[in-house]
């Protein structure tokens, strides 16, 4: 029973750091479980993916949340099968284990969570041993640093939309009369 002993930490915060022990047979679902249980401010309803890197931390590998591909389960788009790339394998987190995947004494993965306010976490493996039956895995072993209030909204929660004021300003509203409706048809053909 082989464990992993991961690092993780995020450049954006000086001093934040994570050190993770991990199942050499635990799915990288696992790891993603791990990691939000153990970082406050994440929410486990945001998109990430796991990329396996090499030792300059190029992304070589993906391993999403979910199936990324939504449309090859379903004819959405049936004229543009041609445009499909199915060659690419889609790995998985629940699918994917770990000890497929890490092939390196220090493997370097990057950790992405929230692709519409993307934050990038850097991992790296430390060291492999025998695990200890009596505890329980995955586990974070040493936590330093706090992630900063992260927003997971479109609209920064200070941000006020005002539609009273801007319905009273004139000076934004385009008025169009009959004439102008007309001569903008009569250049449409159908």
């Amino acid at each position: 029973m082989y464990t992993y002993k991961f690092r993780l930490f995020f450049d954006d915060v000086e001093d934040f750091v994570r050190d993770y022990e991990i199942l050499a047979e635990q799915t990288f679902k696992d790891f993603h479980n791990a990691i939000i249980k153990s970082i406050a401010g994440l929410d486990s309803q945001e998109l990430a993916s796991f990329y396996i890197c090499d030792s300059r931390w190029e992304k070589k590998k993906e391993i999403t949340l979910i199936d990324m591909n939504f449309w090859e389960n379903a004819d959405v788009f049936p004229d543009n099968k041609e445009d499909r790339d199915d060659d690419i394998p889609k790995i998985i987190m629940s699918e994917a284990v770990l000890s497929d995947y890490i092939d390196d004494p220090h493997q370097r993965l990057i950790y992405e969570y929230n692709f519409l306010n993307i934050n990038t976490f850097y991992i790296e493996l430390l060291k492999t041993f025998e695990g200890n039956k009596k505890v329980k895995y995955p586990r974070c072993i040493h936590a330093v640093g706090e992630m900063p209030k992260l927003n997971n909204h479109l609209l920064d929660d200070d941000l006020e939309l005002d539609l009273e004021d801007d319905a009273d300003n004139e000076e934004n509203v385009d008025y169009y009369d009959e004439e102008d409706y007309q001569s903008l048809n009569e250049d449409v053909e159908f």
